[in-house]
């Protein structure tokens, strides 16, 4: 019997392709988009092959093209039935020092990771309201702690994606909504491979179980995983600007 269903923005790699194989081991249908429809067609016939009795649909979606966020999530309905979960996990990270990196690259992770996921909760809210219930899930970082060098556009874009949540679980507050702010640590991934530091790094298997552990579970707010990341992300926000330029 299934669990619901959930849509899960930024699917074709990382932690949303795993989580997805995750939620459909979970009993979950699912609702996958990214901007590359053919490995969106290759997770889908994976799943299929094992968790037969998972409905899978999958849809090309560039985020920062808000005009077509709605009618996604508008189709998936129709297809699903209904929607349960929609996780804004769809995101960018473009390295590089304010003044010396294109402007544009800064400005393009503000477009994808904050006015994307604006856009895509503003949406799931709405049809939500239209059923009474649904569950917001977004993916910000412990980069949302501080502004990092070489990173300082990602650490907004994060920052901004849970502040606005947190006004959402505000305006919501006596409503059948639930809002979850997930901010995860290293996880092995694309988008971090490259650094020449990853502390407390975890397999994307790991990540995407404590991902589902903590959606399963409605909670409010919590880093991933949340040890050591709980404790080291308020010394984050204390640290003297000296030791934070050194990172």
């Amino acid at each position: 019997m299934s669990k619901g269903s959930i849509i899960i923005t930024g699917a074709s790699d990382g932690i949303g392709k795993t989580l997805a194989f995750e939620m459909a081991k979970r009993g979950y249908h699912l609702g996958l988009t990214a901007r590359r429809l053919n490995k969106l067609e290759e997770i889908k016939a994976e799943i299929g092959k094992t968790y037969s009795e998972c409905k899978v649909e999958v849809a090309a979606l560039d985020v920062s093209n808000y005009d077509e966020i709605g009618p996604s999530l508008d189709q998936f309905k129709d297809k699903l039935g209904t929607i349960d979960i929609v996780l804004a996990n769809a995101g960018i990270a473009r390295a590089g020092k304010v003044g010396k990196a294109p402007w544009q690259q800064h400005v393009e992770v503000i477009n994808t990771n904050v006015n994307g996921a604006i856009v895509t909760l503003s949406e799931a809210l709405r049809i939500f309201k239209e059923q009474g219930h649904g569950h917001l899930v977004g993916t910000s970082s412990v980069a949302a702690f501080r502004g990092l060098p070489n990173n300082a556009a990602y650490s907004a874009s994060k920052a901004a994606l849970a502040t606005f949540m947190e006004g959402i679980r505000a305006e919501t507050l006596n409503e059948e909504i639930d809002v979850t702010i997930l901010y995860p640590g290293f996880i092995d991934t694309a988008i971090n491979r490259d650094l020449k530091s990853r502390p407390f790094v975890i397999s994307v298997e790991k990540g995407a179980k404590l991902f589902a552990d903590l959606i399963e579970a409605k909670v409010h707010s919590s880093t991933v995983p949340k040890w050591p990341w709980s404790l080291l992300g308020s010394f984050i926000k204390v640290l003297p600007t000296s030791l934070i330029a050194k990172m």
